[in-house]
């Protein structure tokens, strides 16, 4: 990785942890790359795989929501790089729900990694999740 990118998902990294510890969104964080539209909201029971949204509430605006895609599944892993700690497994079919999205490691073409909220904070390769619903916010 790039210096440059080392950094931004440094900084990534260090919002997500400020909302974690603080429970306050980061300016801006609620927009798009460009300023583009706020995140949409999520609808009731949407979340993790047992029905929650990882201790926020249901209905936070912030949460969306994805499906695992890899055959046999995939490892959850501590930051978006191939290379890193693996967190945990997510198997084919399970639901997750996705907290925002960075450029990281490319996979198969496809730079775009999400950062899952279910019970852990995790992070997967867009490749292997798809969307239900609106696209992830950037980071």
């Amino acid at each position: 990785m790039s210096l440059r990118s080392v950094l931004f998902h440094g900084l990534a990294l260090a919002a997500v942890t400020g909302v974690l510890l603080g429970g306050a969104v980061p300016a801006g964080a609620a927009d798009g790359p460009a300023g583009g539209a706020p995140a949409a909201q999520q609808q009731d029971g949407a979340g993790g795989p047992d029905g929650h949204a990882g201790g926020r509430g249901d209905r936070d605006p912030r949460r969306y929501e994805g499906v695992v895609t890899a055959k046999g599944g995939i490892w959850l892993r501590d930051r978006p790089d191939r290379g890193t700690r693996r967190i945990r497994f997510a198997a084919q079919g399970e639901h997750v729900s996705i907290y925002c999205k960075v450029n990281g490691d490319r996979v198969s073409g496809n730079p775009l990694w999400y950062l899952l909220t279910d019970g852990t904070w995790a992070w997967a390769s867009a490749r292997y999740i798809g969307n239900v619903g609106p696209v992830p916010r950037w980071c």
